[in-house]
């Protein structure tokens, strides 16, 4: 995670479901790899997109509006990007399910 400017970033715990006879190592590397096969489907403004996925993520509570990822931390790019990002971007949906019916059924 990047810091905007200096702020600090507040650490979040997150629960691993991807995996769940698998130790954390492994369990890290499939979350790796989902992360690197979502960015795969972003053809177009997909760093941007992709940052925009992180701020989703990581924002303290529901979006109301695009704007609000921009204060998100994760998020380190301006106003513009993440507008042109949402015009111009690309996301190769076929890819896309494929990637999200490989990924194992999380167990509670």
């Amino acid at each position: 995670m990047c810091s905007d400017q200096g702020a600090p970033i507040k650490t979040k715990a997150v629960k691993v479901s991807l995996l769940p006879d698998a130790g954390p190592g492994e369990a890290f590397a499939q979350a790796s790899r989902f992360r690197e096969d979502l960015f795969d489907c972003l053809t177009v403004r997909g760093d941007e997109l992709f940052e925009l996925v992180d701020a989703m993520l990581c924002a303290d509570g529901p979006v109301t509006s695009p704007v609000d990822l921009t204060l998100v931390a994760e998020h380190r790019r301006g106003h513009g990007a993440m507008y042109e990002a949402l015009n111009c971007g690309n996301v190769d949906v076929p890819r896309l399910r494929q990637v999200l019916a490989g990924l194992p059924i999380p167990q509670a």
